[in-house]
């Protein structure tokens, strides 16, 4: 048994787990998790650098999240950073920022080994569902989404990251509140255009099953079930169909920010750019015409865990 901390720094969240992994028993077991926004990669797309104030407010996170691992004693820490903070200008800053807090410096993995890492924290959480046919992981991020097929017993076979995400669709396209039909129909081409990309890759339609990461993929479940308030227990393994997301996303691209956040299982940092999220899952569903997408609650961050117990 092996305890280990793992942090995934995205471009909307950041997030923690502190957990038992047994490798011989295949097991993972939660001591610790928690996820802040800091939307990190606010203004990414414009400015190619971080603003000062998403730099503060990570580095405050990173500081809750340093004593979280000094008070659980783990055995080995892992940072990873993902799509905004690999092109960025001030890029040296985060690092030290995060290496002084933490002791360790982010590893700013690529688009692969961000959907490698994906692909193994969800399928093993899925494992008996999932059986020996090969899935389709989708992980839709804030700056970027991936794109990976493989299985239990092969691993993954192929993998393909764009840049498309819940605030860089946002930030790029939907910018009224709420967004007009012209800047949902070029978000669409954007996210089309990415989707087109990745299949040309990974061929998407070769698998027989879609699982769904992340939190705009796990919100639009629970608004899907109508839970009275977020049950991530509910959520994960549950089937969000095709029709649900397309009449969800819909719904809330109509919906003014105000109108969004009355919503009773919004996270509060994912208000103004659901919509944008919600929209790449549906036009994913409708390029691949899968049925529906299976919910998973566990994603890049058990990859993380994984990865360092082996």
């Amino acid at each position: 048994m092996t305890r280990v901390a793992g942090i995934d720094c995205g471009t909307n969240s950041i997030r923690l787990l502190i957990a038992d992994v047994d490798t011989a028993a295949g097991t993972l077991t939660d001591v610790h998790r928690q996820m802040t926004i800091v939307r990190l990669g606010e203004g990414v797309d414009r400015t190619g650098c971080f603003a000062q104030a998403a730099l503060d407010r990570t580095f405050a996170a990173c500081d809750d999240y340093a004593s979280a691992i000094a008070a659980a004693d783990v055995q080995a820490v892992r940072f990873v950073a993902t799509s905004a903070s690999r092109d960025v200008s001030n890029r040296a800053e985060f690092v030290a920022g995060v290496a002084a807090r933490l002791g360790v410096e982010p590893d700013v993995i690529s688009g692969d080994e961000e959907a490698s890492l994906s692909f193994t924290g969800a399928v093993r959480s899925l494992g008996q569902v999932v059986g020996d046919r090969q899935v389709l992981v989708v992980d839709i991020g804030g700056g970027s989404t991936e794109f990976v097929r493989g299985s239990i017993a092969d691993g993954v076979l192929a993998a393909k990251s764009v840049d498309i995400g819940c605030v860089r669709m946002t930030e790029r396209r939907l910018l009224a509140n709420p967004p007009t039909n012209e800047q949902i129909g070029l978000a669409i081409e954007d996210i089309d255009a990415a989707i087109q990309a990745a299949d040309e890759v990974v061929d998407l339609q070769a698998a027989a099953l879609i699982v769904g990461l992340a939190g705009s993929v796990t919100t639009l479940a629970a608004l899907a079930l109508e839970l009275p308030e977020y049950d991530s227990e509910r959520i994960h393994g549950s089937e969000l169909s095709a029709a649900d997301v397309f009449d969800i996303t819909n719904a809330l691209l109509a919906m003014t920010t105000d109108g969004r956040a009355e919503l009773s299982v919004m996270h509060p940092g994912r208000v103004d750019v659901i919509g944008g999220g919600a929209l790449v899952l549906d036009r994913i569903l409708a390029s691949t015409e899968f049925p529906f997408v299976l919910v998973s609650e566990h994603d890049i961050l058990d990859g993380i865990a994984w990865s360092l117990a082996e």
